[in-house]
């Protein structure tokens, strides 16, 4: 069973794109209509302001046509489900951008990384849609990575989940950094080069700006 709604989890809409695409405001959403090219019927689109995302396929002089939203079998409706499928994975990766992590010093980092150095995260993972990397456009190498994992994983007594980020060192600093409360050793990574921080405040902004800077400098060939 297709769900419109999962081609856009965890992503908002970047209103200034919609245009582009080709939707149009009408009553207060926005709208956008296609022909599909193999079977003739008309796809519309409707985007809200507040990024809700509802789809319609409609067959000419019939009605509503909903065979391709089903487990349905045979080519004609396989083909009526592959494009609108393709259609909504467009109108995703156009006009919406990922929307994983929620605490507020994580989007204040990203903002930061964004404006400083103009790097985005790349999600790498379909399966793990809460990990992200960021990497330097010269040299390709990782100088960050967002997860969200439990606590539990980094030694706490708690399954509360928590957005972290895994950072580069130097080899050297490692022993003197890793203290188990503020900085752990890099999860899912090489201890001996990263290790890791829980962004819920416990290290101030400031400081952890300053860090992922040494740690863009260490991602170097």
């Amino acid at each position: 069973m297709i769900k419109t709604e999962d081609f856009f989890k965890n992503r908002k809409v970047i209103k200034s794109r919609l245009a582009g695409f080709g939707f149009e405001m009408r009553g207060g959403v926005y709208e956008y209509t296609k022909t599909l090219a193999e079977s003739g019927f008309q796809m519309n689109v409707t985007v809200t302001d507040g990024g809700k995302v509802t789809a319609r396929v409609i067959e000419p002089d019939v009605g509503e046509y909903t065979l391709h939203l089903t487990d349905s079998a045979g080519s004609f409706v396989g083909t009526v489900r592959e494009e609108y499928s393709r259609t909504l994975t467009e109108i995703a990766e156009r006009c919406f951008e990922r929307d994983v992590f929620k605490s507020e010093q994580t989007k204040e980092l990203i903002k930061y990384v964004r404006e400083k150095y103009g790097r985005e995260l790349e999600f790498l993972w379909e399966k793990y849609d809460d990990n992200a990397v960021w990497r330097r456009g010269d040299t390709g190498k990782w100088f960050a990575v967002l997860l969200t994992v439990p606590r539990r994983k980094l030694g706490l007594q708690s399954d509360e989940k928590a957005e972290i980020i895994d950072l580069r060192t130097a080899p050297e600093e490692m022993s003197a950094l890793v203290d188990g409360q503020r900085y752990f050793g890099g999860w899912h990574m090489n201890k001996k080069h990263w290790y890791t921080i829980i962004l819920d405040g416990s290290v101030e902004f400031g400081e952890l700006c300053r860090r992922v800077d040494v740690s863009y400098s260490l991602a170097v060939k």
